[in-house]
């Protein structure tokens, strides 16, 4: 209880030092800031073309986006090894350049009426590929240029990016679709990946490899490392199986809960994005309040109550109902889930960081992607088909029950961070020590 009346007297509040983090980290926080106003521009506009365009139903969009975000992991397997040893600017700037290019092929596509499935499929999968090898060289980038005391801060800033983004993205978005046609907010992603690429090379300076080439060839083996590294690490573990459930039970849900609202209970677009967006000012104030609320009751309580009370509101879909009522309910359960999950994330982020080594921390934030977008995409596809033969609300109502099991999975002793050393040999399996 303390925590939670700590939690309400911090919300809004600043970061709990306003430092500067250099000049790098500046240009590194433009950049994500441009491509994440784009990305939530075009918050559900795959979705929104399947529906309004190609006339999809539920099973159709869930297996759409279950298979764009399976296969896309699928591809990104090879590349987090492969980003460990290269450079990881140029790895940013390169997956920028690839969104880019492929996300601009739809309008085009459009323009000329040939727009399909197919292509919608092959879009999903290329920028899924993308997110994954962009944040896992990100991740490795951000460990290089800040110190260890100011992780959280910098995590909380990416984070009050993003909710930032949604707040705005969303309802300004669904506007821009309303006036210009469903493929307007995809042409501002694209640029806001190719502004981003820009910003990226504008850091500048040299940067050196976080571990030197191999003096061997590759081994099908080394795909696995960073699976290997979490698994031998109890909380990295139970923190990686825990962000796989939630997330996977959510975003199970989306397309589903998306059909469900522009379909059957007749909401417009911009409600639907309205929905979402007012929302979105809770994990502004819960991704400024984590440090504050860390640094007074400690990270690993925070973290627990935080991972506990983001699995509680989804439930409350169950009785998603037409009109006013239905679209208030929508924000009280969006608006619980969301600044739990803000408060949550920047301080699972930065312990992450802080529990891995240089050394492997692309192969461990690539493993953790992979991992958790398989995860979505099993239990989209499995969601889709729960909807088709009972419908969404009973679906959802599933997702619901399920999450509040996810809590369970969360590591209830603290661990001492620490684990910038490597151990002797080539495994994993040495590198932190539990408390």
């Amino acid at each position: 209880m303390s925590v939670a009346i700590g939690w309400l007297s911090i919300l809004g509040c600043e970061d709990v030092e306003r430092r500067r983090l250099g000049r790098r980290f500046g240009w590194l926080w433009s950049a994500y800031t441009v491509s994440t106003i784009g990305t939530w521009l075009a918050f559900n506009a795959f979705t929104l073309i399947l529906i309004r365009v190609l006339h999809a139903g539920p099973a159709r969009v869930a297996a759409m986006s279950a298979a764009g975000t399976a296969v896309g992991a699928l591809v990104a397997v090879p590349l987090g090894p492969w980003i460990e040893f290269r450079r990881k600017r140029p790895v940013m700037v390169a997956m920028d350049v690839a969104r880019f290019a492929a996300l601009l092929t739809i309008p085009v596509a459009y323009a000329f009426g040939v727009l399909g499935f197919a292509q919608l499929l092959a879009v999903s999968i290329v920028v899924g590929a993308c997110d994954i090898t962009f944040g896992a060289a990100s991740g490795a980038y951000v460990k290089s240029i800040v110190a260890r005391e100011d992780l959280l801060i910098a995590n909380g800033r990416f984070e009050s990016t993003t909710w930032t983004a949604i707040v705005l993205g969303p309802p300004l978005g669904g506007a821009a679709v309303a006036l210009f046609g469903p493929v307007v907010t995809v042409v501002a992603d694209a640029v806001s990946y190719l502004l981003s690429a820009l910003g990226i090379r504008a850091i500048g300076g040299s940067e050196t490899r976080s571990e030197p080439l191999p003096d061997r060839s590759f081994r099908p083996t080394d795909l696995l490392d960073g699976w290997r590294y979490i698994l031998n690490d109890r909380v990295l573990r139970r923190l990686l199986l825990n962000n796989m459930a939630v997330n996977a039970l959510i975003m199970a849900g989306e397309p589903l809960l998306a059909v469900w609202m522009l379909g059957r209970l007749g909401f417009a677009p911009w409600e639907y994005g309205l929905a979402f967006a007012v929302p979105c000012v809770g994990g502004l104030a819960g991704s400024r309040a984590a440090a504050r609320l860390a640094a007074r009751f400690g990270r690993h309580r925070v973290l627990i109550t935080a991972g506990t009370l983001r699995a509680l509101p989804p439930i409350g879909l169950a009785f998603l109902r037409p009109g006013l009522p239905g679209l208030v309910l929508v924000m009280g359960i969006e608006l619980a889930l969301i600044t739990s999950a803000a408060v949550y994330s920047p301080i699972m982020a930065t312990y992450r960081l802080e529990q891995t080594a240089s050394t492997r921390v692309a192969r461990v934030l690539s493993a953790w992607s992979v991992s958790t977008k398989t995860a979505i995409a099993v239990f989209t596809a499995a969601w889709g088909l729960l909807a088709a033969g009972t419908g969404p609300r009973t679906a959802l109502a599933a997702a619901g029950l399920l999450l509040l099991a996810t809590p369970m999975l969360l590591p209830h002793t603290a661990k001492r961070p620490g684990a910038d050393q490597e151990s002797v040999g080539t495994g994993p399996h040495a590198l932190t020590a539990e408390s």
